[in-house]
């Protein structure tokens, strides 16, 4: 667990020192097993990770559909059978389908250990996607896609996406009222043997292990075989749109949403931390320029953000606000202005000390337990790498110089470079 010495004052969070309590196996079949064993609670977070999101589908919808039908039933139990079952031992159950991955993350009492793997190879291995289920879903979702689509916030940010990676890469393909009808049972079905396989499975552990852990796993994941060999995806090219700018009108509309942004790189790049530092001075926080110019001085909006995001294939970086309508030209103008900025004077040495504060202390608080150590990991095991990962952005806000974020803005900040999408 995380040495935090609650004991003695608190530390500086530059002086802050993470240990974690990583160990790792292999199960009979090849499944990495990640164990972080730590905590005083009886409390297991247990997760299942998939290399079967976004990216592996063939048409929209299917990889998230997918992962939500796995608690639709299964070989042994039904629905109703699966729900009771959780009910009944406290177990909460998180199913996601994002860009690059698809998960089974579940929090438990360790006691219950044993049942927990039971079911959920039940769930993740011998799921039936019936029909009738099927088609209550796919109706409840065109519904939240109804409403979805009403949404300044919702049309702007996929319309950005679209234009940022390209409408014919998984990352920037939208979904359309049409995409409703292209999907059945079987075709989840092939989905699902194709990318939830051992193969492709990993899994990560964190809490109070009860010693019976290894066995428990082995017995009900450790036999697994694929059944099926998965076929390649064909990967489109990443090809962001030619137009940079764009507006869609929306009738009625109160605010406009603003998403201004590029791709990037991701985690796996050398200047991806000196990135990280350099966003949060932009709009990464309450303090960020951003946040103070359009929020505190000019009044534009109640709050604006900046965000790195990291892919497999790509990374992104977006800047994201709601103002009023009569305001959305001018709070443009603004963001434009702080990019501007970065890009022509370097950080003043107070301005870096706050921000290297935030971030430092940032990174220590996710490391606060059982349960935050396992994200973190997953975050960064994702991409191939080890927990040097977090030590290196450690370093990285510990020594980067005012230079070195000037040298950064003018490297990845282009306002010719800039897709700018506004929505109301």
């Amino acid at each position: 667990m995380s040495s935090f010495r609650r004991t003695q004052p608190p530390l500086h969070p530059f002086d802050a020192q993470i240990d974690i309590p990583l160990k790792s196996l292999t199960l009979g079949n090849g499944v990495p097993v990640y164990i972080i064993e730590a905590g005083t609670e009886d409390v297991i977070r247990f997760e299942c990770v998939f290399r079967a999101g976004i990216i592996k589908e063939s048409r929209p919808l299917l990889a998230s559909t997918a992962n939500m039908m796995l608690t639709e039933g299964s070989v042994n139990y039904t629905a109703e059978e699966i729900n009771e079952t959780l009910d009944y031992y406290g177990i909460f159950l998180n199913l996601q389908a994002e860009r690059d991955t698809a998960s089974l993350t579940a929090y438990f009492l360790s006691r219950y250990f044993e049942k927990a793997m039971e079911l959920f190879a039940e769930i993740l291995f011998r799921p039936v996607f019936p029909e009738t289920e099927f088609e209550k879903l796919m109706m409840k979702r065109l519904n939240w896609y109804r409403i979805n689509r009403e949404k300044v916030q919702k049309i702007a940010g996929d319309r950005f996406l679209e234009s940022v990676f390209g409408p014919a890469h998984p990352y920037g393909r939208q979904v359309a009222e049409a995409d409703f009808e292209g999907l059945s049972p079987s075709i989840l079905r092939d989905f699902h043997g194709n990318f939830y396989r051992p193969e492709d499975m990993a899994v990560i552990v964190s809490g109070r292990i009860p010693d019976s852990a290894v066995t428990s796993m082995e017995k009900h994941f450790g036999h697994l075989r694929s059944e099926k060999i998965q076929s390649p995806a064909a990967e489109s090219p990443i090809e962001g749109l030619s137009v940079k700018k764009d507006h869609i009108s929306k009738k009625g509309a109160v605010q406009t949403a603003v998403r201004i942004g590029s791709a990037t790189i991701n985690k796996r790049h050398p200047d991806y931390h000196g990135l990280k530092f350099l966003n949060v001075t932009l709009g990464g926080y309450f303090g960020s320029r951003l946040m103070k110019n359009l929020r505190e001085d000019k009044g534009y909006t109640y709050g604006i953000h900046s965000i790195v995001s990291s892919f497999d294939k790509s990374g992104l970086w977006m800047i994201s606000t709601e103002v009023g309508r009569e305001n959305s030209s001018k709070a443009v103008e603004e963001i434009k202005k702080e990019i501007k900025l970065l890009m022509q004077k370097p950080v003043a040495a107070d301005e870096m000390e706050v921000v290297g504060n935030y971030m430092a202390g940032e990174l220590v608080r996710s490391f606060d337990g059982p349960m935050a150590i396992a994200e973190s990991f997953r975050s960064a095991w994702e991409f191939g790498l080890d927990m040097s990962y977090f030590s290196k952005m450690m370093h990285t806000i510990r020594t980067i110089t005012p230079e070195e974020v000037l040298q950064l803005a003018n490297t990845y900040y282009n306002i010719e470079d800039l897709y700018e999408i506004t929505a109301g």
